[in-house]
């Protein structure tokens, strides 16, 4: 039987709600050393911040710490389910450029699989590495959130 998601993904999430506001993630980010928070409301999430949004559509936009989420917040993005095979969640992540991808059951965030986790884990370590490759070449034009 084929692994999947769930077997790898890290369940201890830091999140944030929409009462948050960017200088509150940014924090958060510092403080747990991530560059990526889902936002829920309630157990649901509707979207995720990434340091990039912080800093593109944040403060390069001269929006002050006190700003909302809701104006950083990236809410179109890919996600999977905790049955989703492991090769399958790698080749979503190489093929949209994918670093981190939540994992969605029911509407809830039930966990996220990083591009770390199925290369720390040494499972399906080709997908892992083809990933990465992929990635890796678009570093110039990483996109801000998933998408």
């Amino acid at each position: 039987m084929k692994k999947t998601v769930r077997d790898i993904m890290s369940t201890d999430c830091v999140t944030a709600t929409t009462k948050d506001n960017i200088y509150e993630i940014a924090v958060m980010m510092k403080n747990h050393d991530i560059g990526f928070v889902p936002v829920l409301e309630g157990k649901k999430m509707i979207g995720v911040v990434t340091d990039r949004d912080l800093v593109i559509r944040g403060y390069a936009e001269k929006h002050s710490g006190s700003t909302a989420v809701s104006e950083v917040i990236t809410n179109t993005i890919k996600t999977v389910s905790p049955d989703t095979t492991i090769d399958e969640a790698a080749r979503m992540m190489a093929a949209n450029q994918i670093r981190r991808l939540p994992v969605v059951e029911n509407g809830d965030l039930a966990g996220v699989i990083a591009i770390g986790d199925l290369a720390i884990r040494e499972i399906f370590v080709n997908e892992a590495g083809d990933a990465l490759s992929g990635i890796s070449e678009h570093t110039h034009r990483e996109p801000a959130a998933v998408h």
